[in-house]
């Protein structure tokens, strides 16, 4: 590999990815799988490329991701995160950029736990008045 890697890890639901840039031609690759083959909906690969094509560095990188945990949504996340935290490191002025977009801010959403006495978190079971 020639020139620095950049490292970050991003976290989405109970998803977790460790994120690698490396300068490249604009490769993705999750979990040694092009990221067309990995992640089933365009919508998905979309949602991972935006930090890259807001800040025009799209061909200038290749990125590795190794995805943990959670769905397919959750780990495009992830990666969406891990990378604008990893193009941070090679240009911190391209911050403002990514923060205004909202890319930076980690989703504190996560499922809510099931209730005893419930079929869900908040579903109830059917009322029987007799």
């Amino acid at each position: 590999m020639e020139g620095p890697v950049y490292t970050a890890t991003g976290r989405r639901k109970n998803s977790m990815a460790a994120v690698r840039l490396v300068p490249g031609t604009g490769r993705i690759i999750i979990n040694s799988l092009p990221v067309d083959e990995y992640l089933a909906r365009p919508t998905l690969v979309m949602v991972l490329e935006q930090p890259l094509k807001l800040t025009e560095t799209a061909e200038t990188f290749d990125v590795h991701a190794i995805c943990r945990g959670g769905g397919l949504s959750g780990q495009a996340g992830a990666v969406r995160l891990g990378v604008s935290r990893a193009l941070i490191q090679y240009d911190p002025e391209l911050r403002p950029v990514l923060k205004a977009a909202g890319l930076l801010t980690r989703d504190p959403r996560m499922v809510e736990r099931k209730k005893y006495g419930q079929p869900g978190a908040r579903k109830k079971f059917q009322f029987s008045k007799r």
